[in-house]
């Protein structure tokens, strides 16, 4: 009988009474979080989920974009931007000479970091540089028949990967998506100096000691 008793004081001691279950709290919604954007074009009934829908899905949409550029350029034993970058020069050739100017503008990209990529296209055999016979601080970047060559190879393979992946578009809207791609590639530009603006006044708005540990923390090595 004690030993019933026992079980009976160890079962009422772990088992909450309807008291203490009532006290558990309800569920609550989650609270409403703050609009990402203000404009009224992007916005659905004052909602901003269309908007993030899209920031989301091309984010989504230039990761797997760039695991096939990185796959074209494995193919030709290159790294993603060499290969964009040895492309970029074959095809603007067509146009007239191509300088690192013409080629970082084409691809959005720095002059600086153009410079440092065709160097090393140049250093694999790929381009030559040779100075522009009426500019000599002009340096004319051409494609070499090795060069050539790969990208020949490549290009069958490439033009059924590129027929899958915009097959979706008609060309109306082919046409629209450049159209809108350029023009938001220009407002990002714009965005990315406001980011920058904003941050520095942000930096410039606390203590000189706390203005020390944020360029402390800006200039270290970030882990690979």
């Amino acid at each position: 009988m004690a030993k019933s008793a026992g079980r009976r004081s160890s079962a009422n001691k772990t088992s909450p009474t309807k008291t203490e279950a009532s006290k558990k709290p309800a569920h609550r919604p989650a609270q409403r979080a703050a609009l990402t954007t203000s404009r009224p074009e992007l916005l659905v009934d004052g909602s901003d989920a269309h908007f993030r829908r899209l920031v989301h899905s091309l984010f989504g949409f230039l990761v797997r974009h760039q695991t096939l550029r990185e796959g074209h350029a494995a193919v030709i034993g290159l790294a993603g931007i060499e290969y964009t970058t040895l492309i970029s020069i074959r095809h603007l050739s067509a146009q007239g000479d191509v300088h690192v100017r013409a080629v970082a503008d084409h691809l959005h990209l720095s002059g600086a970091f153009v410079t440092t990529v065709t160097n090393k296209l140049e250093t694999k055999g790929l381009i030559t540089k040779t100075s522009h016979p009426e500019d000599r601080r002009r340096i004319s970047l051409v494609v070499t028949a090795h060069g050539a060559d790969l990208l020949e190879r490549l290009a069958p393979t490439q033009l059924q990967i590129n027929d899958v992946q915009f097959g979706s578009l008609s060309a109306k809207e082919f046409h629209q998506l450049l159209d809108m791609v350029q023009r938001l590639v220009e407002s990002s530009d714009r965005a990315i100096a406001l980011q920058r603006y904003l941050a520095e006044a942000k930096v410039k708005s606390l203590s000189p000691e706390a203005q020390q540990m944020v360029a402390a923390k800006a200039g270290k090595p970030r882990k690979g």
